[in-house]
């Protein structure tokens, strides 16, 4: 029972629509995937109901937006199984208005670059829950302004390096706030492909902030940093998580869902987890 527990859909991030997604990880011969929106939960119930329909096992998830202030870097920490995702609203819904904020201004700088309208960008977001980086992209590859969503282009409008960059730093909570938010809505908190956004001193950070788990297999991490992380949550009694972060077309490179996975064992730990914790925290009060 192989599972690919970073799937991203149309509500947030990815080009493909849910009903399509579970259709493709059935097709594919994957039988877990969970839906990781980025702020958003709309998806998890839908989600449910067709995978079921399909004889596939979808997890409930959602990927929120952290800001490591100590660092000037974001994060995402994944909720996965939270027995009462409506605590989890209100943050989502702060994200999403702090992201649209950004992305406005972003719209804004870019239209004054190149001949797109902001009209055009919002269309190529249609159904997404906030205008992200791959929209703008999508919007400059409609006019003929680039035939790669992360080539050159890309590079110069969204890198911290670039002296043409558009970037607008957004201000989500700290990531132990989001740990704690996660917790009061009785969800496991997982934080994602740590090796990608070079976050191995906030990992280590949030163990004694109570991180549940840890995203080691990424389509973007080394074989060494794959091995690292491995050998963390194995130090500290992490989960182990994987998935490819399917975003359809909006992946940064070719990836089809089911690439990359999370063991059997990772998922079979993953849905054992809580009932798992609940058992030792009895046991301690006993003693």
């Amino acid at each position: 029972m192989l599972g690919d527990l970073h799937c991203h859909t149309k509500l947030s991030d990815s080009s493909m629509g849910i009903d399509d997604l579970i259709v493709l990880a059935q097709k594919r011969g994957v039988e877990t995937i969970a839906i990781t929106d980025r702020d958003c939960q709309a998806g998890n119930i839908r989600a449910k109901i067709i995978g079921e329909r399909k004889g596939i096992t979808v997890i409930p998830g959602v990927e929120l937006s952290a800001y490591d202030s100590k660092r000037d870097a974001y994060a995402e920490i994944i909720c996965y199984l939270a027995d009462s995702p409506d605590r989890l609203e209100g943050l989502c819904h702060r994200n999403v208005a702090t992201r649209k904020r950004a992305t406005q201004l972003m719209t804004l700088k870019v239209a004054r670059l190149y001949p797109i309208t902001a009209e055009l960008v919002t269309k190529c977001a249609t159904g997404s829950t906030a205008i992200f980086e791959s929209h703008i992209m999508h919007a400059l590859a409609e006019c003929g302004l680039t035939d790669r969503l992360y080539g050159d282009l890309y590079r110069e409008l969204f890198s911290r390096e670039s002296d043409k960059n558009i970037l607008v730093t957004a201000k989500y909570p700290e990531p132990a706030e989001i740990i704690e938010a996660i917790h009061e809505a009785g969800g496991i908190a997982v934080l994602a492909h740590p090796g990608t956004r070079d976050s191995f001193e906030l990992l280590e950070e949030l163990v004694p902030a109570g991180l549940d788990g840890v995203e080691v297999w990424h389509p973007d991490n080394t074989e060494e940093q794959t091995e690292k992380l491995l050998k963390f949550a194995k130090k500290h009694s992490l989960l182990t998580i994987g998935g490819t972060e399917f975003k359809g077309m909006y992946s940064s490179k070719p990836l089809c869902v089911g690439d990359i996975c999370t063991p059997e064992a990772g998922v079979k730990a993953l849905m054992s987890y809580k009932s798992k914790m609940k058992k030792k925290k009895a046991a301690e009060k006993k003693a």
